[in-house]
């Protein structure tokens, strides 16, 4: 198995074992809705909610996973993302997830037997192309391309424009609409 995918086989079974709700999000999840690229961490989002943040950043830094940074529990609490390293120095970046958004991501999740053994919880298509597409960056728009043109028009496109919504107007960002807009054009052609 790839360092890669053992790090985020053991990073599941540690949330396992907590019951601590999560998904893979990112390049790993582009591998499997998008065309498959070269990622070299692993991304997820763990339900933490508001207020608790403290106790998932405390157990994730008192396990066989160790920060990246110094003073990782100040800046997680600061930032909601925990920078760790599995033991093997594969970077793990942790977002620490308390939206509505957040939580139908994780609740929409489902596995993908990545590699023999190596079954994933990978959020859904739809919700990578909603992180992609809020995120912005040009590999971000690269990667909701990809997995446009593989969604075969299963897209469930009324989801993601409800979804997007409340996040344009937070980053008051009318691009990301337009953005959707160009995206549902681009898989309407033949």
């Amino acid at each position: 198995m790839s360092l890669l995918f053992e790090a985020a086989c053991q990073l599941q079974e540690f949330f396992e074992e907590k019951h601590w709700r999560f998904c893979i999000i990112g390049g790993i999840a582009v591998i499997r809705w998008g065309e498959p690229r070269f990622t070299r961490d692993v991304d997820v989002t763990l339900l933490s909610g508001f207020g608790r943040e403290e106790e998932f950043i405390s157990a994730m830094l008192a396990s066989p996973f160790l920060p990246r940074i110094a003073g990782a529990a100040d800046f997680a609490a600061c930032n909601r993302v925990l920078l760790l390293s599995s033991p093997h120095g594969v970077p793990i970046d942790v977002s620490l997830g308390g939206l509505p958004f957040e939580e139908s991501c994780v609740d929409r999740a489902s596995p993908f037997e990545f590699e023999p053994g190596c079954a994933l919880r990978t959020c859904s298509a739809e919700d990578l192309v909603v992180l992609k597409l809020v995120a912005g960056r040009d590999h971000d728009w690269v990667d909701v391309k990809s997995v446009v043109d593989r969604s075969s028009g299963q897209i469930d496109w009324p989801y993601i424009e409800a979804q997007l919504q409340p996040f344009a107007e937070l980053k008051e960002d009318p691009n990301i609409l337009a953005n959707l807009e160009r995206l549902k054009r681009r898989a309407a052609k033949p």
